[in-house]
């Protein structure tokens, strides 16, 4: 038996943050230390940040990160430590892992295959290592091997997959079997969607479990760099199954775990396997000298599954969306400097999820973290310091009603009760002296009165963007960020008013469809996050049909009245969007999908949705950062490129019209 420890610690780093990435290094270094543990994994280009973007091109950022490993060095005395770094080699950059051990640089491994799909552009700025090579790499006046490599670290065996390169079919763990591996580091930087967690535990269980090796996996955590979420989470399995995992959308700056192994069963477990020899050719072996701190063996608990109570319960869907956020918003806030949220609250579904979720963010910190490190971490001094967590929510959250003539008592009692409810700060602003002058002034100019029979379009906008001005305006007195309400099935068909209700430095719900919006607003009115419960005061806001309310109270406004049900809405969008699916496609498989509703009524609504989202991807490219929640999203600067000029699908909308007709 030669049991040792290994383990990984999720790091929640921004960008070029040089100092603080670093600090956050070496504290998760000396703990895992502390802890016995050997063999450490943290995340992905962890030195620089991984959402660096073009900056990973400059001369200048990859000297200071060699620096800045430098720097780190010397805290590695007695362990063995995985960090990631962008690298220059020859005449590319390559995404990189410098393996420490006992205080020196063994060896640079490089990324062998790149993210390139969605939210990925990693080929813009780095070039894939080719599988088998090795070569030297000249750095501060030492020589040191770089390339496809693995290490043999006083006789424990280490390879390495970098994130992408356990996601594909021919992912390097096989190699590495073959070589006789003993662990298997994985550093990661995996950003959250919904249910992909389940997918990394299976891609780590299978590289264990076919390479009869121990896998480490560690993710990255919270949001990075400002639309991307990592959720976390450190996996370590054994060719038996899962051994420890770390917990996922952690509000502190690390989240690690650890687990002993025993070499000898691993190697038993090897010599069970059939693996293809590998010559000499290739084999990439680099020698360090490092003695392992052993293990006493001991009676060994079964393992832990490691997941939080919410990850094993019904609503896993909800509890993720709520973190996420949550997460998001939190690290937004304390990383942009900003000294808090400013929401326009409509008393309607998207502005109270806005709200909810903002005052959910403190919370869920103030669950996990002392009430002083939520305090310190959102920039308050110790003479503004709010007293408790409750004042910590009002002093963050400020929620203004603004009403108009079309207003009604039934929005503005759910905007107040909900602020209310919250804890958060409340006002409200009668802005329809404002609305009078602006059509005043524009009937001058036309030289007629405007009529809604005439005028419609331009007299709903103006309601919502003189809406925008005095929010702007508290949220600039207060140095806080003002939140845009916007959500992904409105910005699919441009149902917003442009600098009215887009207007915000954050879009965080415009990556989530109004009908999954509606839904969860019924669970947190009804159960809530775990440890948290409910909101009953979103029960006003859930009893209301969605509507914008900026016309006369006898129009019975609503938006699916304007638009369309969002759940035809969403699905079209998928079809349209994801699929890439033609009108007449996408029409013919709503036929199928909704046949409560009429072939010809799903066609108009189906041309509505192609014209209004050709016509309004401008809007799209406007719209203020939004968080990624799945890996199908509308955002026009990572994700959904489209034309802002097209044809408008004037052929395929005639082709649909020809086929709905017969």
């Amino acid at each position: 038996m030669h049991l040792i420890r290994i383990g990984g610690t999720a790091l929640n780093q921004t960008p070029l943050d040089w100092d603080g990435n670093r600090d956050r290094i070496v504290a998760a270094i000396a703990a895992a230390r502390a802890g016995g543990v050997s063999i450490l994994c943290l995340p992905e280009l962890c030195i620089t940040g991984y959402g660096c973007e073009d900056a990973f091109q400059s001369p200048g950022v990859q000297r200071l990160a060699w620096e800045v490993l430098g720097e780190i060095e010397p805290h590695t005395a007695g362990i063995a430590v995985a960090v990631g770094l962008p690298v220059r080699f020859e005449s590319g950059v390559y995404d990189a892992v410098a393996l420490l051990v006992d205080g020196r640089l063994a060896g640079i491994v490089c990324k062998q295959h790149l993210a390139g799909e969605g939210i990925h552009y990693e080929p813009r700025w780095f070039r894939p290592w080719p599988a088998g090579r090795q070569a030297e790499l000249g750095v501060g006046g030492r020589v040191v091997p770089i390339g496809d490599l693995r290490f043999d670290c006083g006789g424990v065996r280490i390879g390495f997959e970098i994130c992408e390169d356990a996601w594909v079919a021919g992912r390097p763990a096989a190699a590495l079997a073959a070589r006789g591996v003993d662990v298997i580091l994985n550093p990661s930087a995996s950003h959250f969607a919904f249910g992909k967690d389940e997918i990394r535990r299976r891609f780590v269980l299978e590289g264990a479990r076919s390479c009869g090796a121990a896998y480490v996996y560690a993710n990255l955590l919270g949001n990075e760099a400002g639309r991307a979420i990592y959720d976390g989470g450190v996996f370590v399995a054994a060719p038996a199954g899962m051994v420890a995992t770390g917990r996922r959308f952690a509000f502190g700056d690390t989240a690690a775990a650890s687990a002993v192994i025993d070499l000898d069963a691993l190697r038993l477990a090897q010599s069970r396997l059939v693996h293809d020899p590998v010559g000499t050719r290739g084999d990439g072996r680099v020698v360090v000298a490092y003695a392992p701190a052993a293990v006493a063996p001991a009676s060994s608990p079964a393992p832990e599954d490691g997941r939080d109570a919410w990850e094993r319960g019904g609503h896993v869907k909800e509890e993720e969306f709520t973190r996420a956020v949550a997460l998001g918003l939190f690290d937004y806030l304390r990383k942009s400097r900003s000294r808090g949220f400013v929401v326009s609250a409509s008393g309607g579904a998207d502005s109270s999820a806005v709200a909810c979720l903002a005052a959910l963010a403190v919370r869920l910190a103030g669950r996990e973290l002392p009430a002083a490190d939520v305090v310190r971490r959102l920039g308050f001094t110790s003479q503004d310091a709010p007293a408790d967590l409750a004042a910590l929510v009002r002093a963050v959250l400020t929620c203004v009603y603004q009403g108009t003539a079309n207003s009604g008592p039934v929005t503005r009692a759910a905007a107040r009760g909900l602020a209310e409810a919250l804890g958060a700060e409340f006002h409200e602003f009668d802005v329809e002296a404002l609305v009078r002058d602006y059509t005043e002034m524009a009937s001058r100019a036309v030289g007629r009165p405007l009529t809604w029979e005439r005028d419609d379009v331009a007299l709903q906008n103006i309601q919502a963007r003189v809406r925008a001005p005095g929010v702007w305006m508290l949220a600039n007195i207060r140095g806080a960020l003002l939140v845009s309400t916007s959500n992904r099935s409105e910005a699919a068909v441009g149902y917003a008013t442009m600098d009215g209700d887009t207007s915000g430095g954050l879009a965080p719900i415009a990556g989530i469809d109004k009908a999954y919006l509606r839904r969860w607003l019924v669970w947190l009115e009804r159960q809530g996050p775990e440890g948290l419960g409910p909101v009953p005061a979103l029960a006003a806001v859930n009893a209301q049909a969605p509507t914008a309310e900026l016309r006369p109270g006898a129009a019975g406004q609503t938006d699916e009245g304007d638009l369309m049900p969002y759940d035809v809405l969403d699905r079209i969008e998928r079809l349209a969007i994801r699929d890439k699916e033609l009108p007449l496609a996408a029409w013919r498989r709503l036929v199928a999908d909704f046949p409560r509703h009429d072939p010809r009524q799903l066609a108009a609504w189906t041309e509505r949705f192609f014209v209004l989202w050709s016509r309004n991807q401008w809007k799209r490219e406007r719209y203020a950062p939004s968080f990624h929640l799945d890996d199908e999203n509308l955002d026009p600067k990572t994700w959904c490129r489209f034309p802002i000029l097209s044809g408008g699908f004037s052929r395929e909308l005639a082709a649909l019209r020809a086929a709905a007709a017969e």
